[in-house]
């Protein structure tokens, strides 16, 4: 029998997993099994379970490549030339999140299944912590061109900017479901009119 080359072997894993998310997206993680995955992609068992041993390993793939997926599309932001100021970042975000919505799977409520996952296992928790440490390192970046570039104020707070953009994005994804998501502009504006509200009680102090 041919060995199957590598590019196959991640097109066929790629396959599984997309079939996974479908599942994932339609009954959360718990509730899914191993037996809905395999009907999903037409597979036969030992076809699956060569390339994902257990219902952890593709809980655990789909929680890794959704994080790979969102961070590789934000990091972009970086390669631009000037990078796109708060209020454009901003917009992306929006943009991306309803964008991970959209198909015959969604990746946010992947996210949000991922963030339950995490509560219960630790190992599951350092993959969430790790990418949410990373995603502060980028906006991190992104704020050093801010202020090389004259975007934001001189001497601005480093670690400000970053934090605000990793407290939205879970946020601004909960809000999609459990309420509404609010356009960009709609929350830029209160970002600035909360910042304004700071700035006066501070001068009143």
């Amino acid at each position: 029998m041919p060995k199957i080359s590598e590019a196959a072997r991640l097109e066929v894993r790629r396959s599984i997993l997309l079939s996974a998310w479908k599942c994932f997206s339609r009954q959360g993680f718990h509730a899914t099994s191993m037996d809905d995955v395999i009907a999903e992609t037409g597979m036969s068992s030992s076809s699956v379970y060569r390339y994902f041993r257990s219902k952890e390993d593709l809980v655990d793939a789909a929680a890794q490549d959704t994080m790979a997926q969102t961070y590789s599309s934000l990091a972009e932001l970086l390669d631009q030339d000037p990078v796109p100021g708060p209020a454009e970042t901003l917009t992306m975000l929006v943009d991306n999140l309803r964008s991970r919505r959209g198909g015959e799977y969604d990746l946010t409520k992947i996210s949000m299944a991922a963030w339950a996952e995490a509560l219960r296992r630790p190992e599951m928790h350092d993959v969430v912590h790790q990418f949410y440490a990373k995603m502060t390192g980028l906006f991190t970046a992104l704020t050093q061109r801010w202020a090389s570039e004259g975007t934001v104020p001189d001497g601005s707070d480093p670690n400000a900017l970053p934090s605000l953009f990793v407290t939205l994005m879970p946020g601004m994804i909960v809000m999609s479901h459990l309420y509404e998501l609010p356009d960009a502009e709609s929350l830029a504006r209160g970002v600035a009119d909360f910042a304004a509200a700071m700035k006066s009680r501070a001068s009143q102090s």
